[in-house]
């Protein structure tokens, strides 16, 4: 009853724009409302005026900053695991469902109701905690993170605050060669369990200024704002890195390396564009050989990897011609969302501190406590992670791109692996895998998974080249066959008589 209710509940417009002026007209009570990002460019007209960053001025701007200044980067990356039901109640969640579909009195925060842990987002901690060669804590504990937003129903988040589950690890990952290559290693702050917020959903014009006159233009306005709290209560795991990364190209990889570790480890599907793998990015810029961090700038609504690192560039060259034009106090601790269309970022609001959040153990929960038996059996069922397994291919022989490029899918690798397994050659697998294969698969718009084409047959069409039992040629109009239709190689070149004359 609580669900069917709740899917014709909408979001009242003074929590979200608090701004509302009235006024009394011949008698009728006028409402105006406006959003807060009306507000935002308000006081912004009331600031100093903001420097702009020219786009032709950023590639001077950034060859000055590798000269006089050092950027500090840190990200923090929620990561929405891949469990059959929500972290405290049996909801469950299916990217995509119509609003308001899998909630009940737990993900609404109606008063009564009481939270019970999902154990498999204590497994699923305890794998990424020891993928990222983190330390466990056999003890820890849920913190109650206070903050009011409308898609937060509690008016609080289940979180961990000083306790968490994981510390003090690292992630290894290779640049990719078009970026200057190398190998670099980034020191992971902790891994701490929380469940996710809701959806705030927004139609119409995006005029939240207009004045309300009449029942229906009430009725229309509070139409266009309205909650979806299918998502609330969804496990999150949030990895805080350390303040190590220097670039917006390092950003972005260290990203995409963090959603290889979890789609291996199984834990998650990692795609940003659902919202499963999100990075909310730290920026500062110091003078060379400072070593005091400048004020910190949160970048958000980061959806891809090319965001993160062309964000961070642009935001390392804002603070950079803001200290150069000797306005440094202009910088100040903020989160700021990135525009896509734009190019930049803008002012979201001011960062909220720990005093705000006001802390405390959430008394709902007790602690969570492993034995070191769990511990064991859970690190004994890990797969090959992509840095060992980048580097068992490098020690075959393997080219850094051809390493990079097996080593990103899980899949590719496991299909790379079964057609070595089958004695193909080292090389010719992997050139056939990201040669012909590849293209095949990016035109049909298909996975590894999905073609026809078995890695026995990819092995015994290799072995047939070498052989010389058939030429290259053959073989190339051989496996387009293969790869739509299946088949077996031996079977194709008797029934086409296709063997090479000798």
């Amino acid at each position: 009853m609580a669900s069917t209710l709740f899917r014709t509940i909408q979001i009242h417009p003074f929590l979200l724009y608090p701004t509302a002026l009235f006024s009394r007209r011949n008698g009728v009570l006028y409402c105006t409302m406006k959003s807060s990002q009306t507000q935002t460019a308000t006081q912004e007209k009331q600031q100093p005026p903001k420097v702009k960053v020219p786009q032709h001025a950023l590639k001077k701007t950034v060859d000055k900053i590798t000269k006089d200044y050092e950027a500090i980067i840190g990200i923090e990356t929620h990561v929405q695991l891949s469990t059959l039901t929500k972290a405290f109640c049996s909801c469950p969640y299916n990217y995509g469902s119509q609003p308001n579909t899998s909630i009940c009195p737990i993900c609404m925060g109606l008063p009564g109701a009481l939270p019970v842990l999902n154990s498999k987002v204590i497994e699923f901690a305890v794998k990424l905690g020891l993928a990222l060669n983190c330390k466990l804590s056999l003890n820890s504990k849920f913190d109650r993170k206070q903050y009011f937003y409308p898609d937060l129903p509690k008016g609080y988040q289940i979180s961990q605050f000083d306790i968490p589950i994981a510390t003090g690890g690292y992630v290894d990952l290779d640049l990719p060669l078009e970026f200057g290559g190398g190998h670099r290693k980034f020191g992971i702050t902790r891994v701490h369990m929380e469940e996710d917020a809701g959806k705030l959903l927004h139609s119409g014009n995006g005029d939240y200024s207009q004045e309300i006159t009449s029942l229906t233009s009430i009725y229309s306005y509070f139409s266009k704002h309205t909650v979806d709290l299918n998502r609330a209560g969804v496990p999150l795991l949030e990895i805080v890195s350390e303040p190590d990364i220097r670039t917006g190209i390092e950003a972005a990889e260290y990203a995409a390396e963090l959603q290889r570790v979890v789609r291996y480890l199984g834990i998650s599907n990692g795609n940003m564009q659902e919202g499963s793998l999100r990075c909310d990015v730290n920026v500062s810029i110091r003078p060379v050989g400072q070593s005091e961090f400048g004020t910190k700038v949160e970048i958000k609504n980061l959806n891809s990897f090319s965001s993160i690192n062309r964000a961070i560039d642009f935001e390392i060259s804002r603070q950079a011609l803001l200290h150069g034009q000797g306005q440094s106090d202009q910088i100040v601790q903020e989160t700021r969302l990135w525009e896509e269309g734009a190019q930049k970022t803008v002012t979201m609001r001011k960062k909220e501190g720990l005093s705000d959040y006001r802390y405390f153990p959430e008394p709902d929960l007790p602690e969570v406590i492993l034995t070191q038996e769990y511990v064991d059996s859970i690190s004994n069922s890990l797969p090959e992670l992509p840095e060992v397994k980048r580097r068992r291919y490098e020690k075959m022989g393997l080219s850094m791109q051809d390493v990079l490029f097996l080593a990103n899918d899980m899949n590719v690798a496991e299909y790379f692996d079964a057609t070595l397994s089958s004695g193909a050659d080292i090389k010719l697998a992997a050139n056939w895998i990201m040669g012909d294969i590849a293209a095949y698969m990016k035109n049909e718009k298909l996975s590894i998974n999905d073609i026809k084409l078995t890695p026995q047959e990819l092995a015994e069409l290799i072995a047939s080249i070498k052989s010389g039992t058939i030429s290259g040629k053959i073989g190339k109009e051989i496996l387009s066959e293969l790869l739509a239709k299946g088949g077996t190689v031996k079977g194709l070149i008797e029934e086409k008589d296709l063997i090479q004359a000798s």
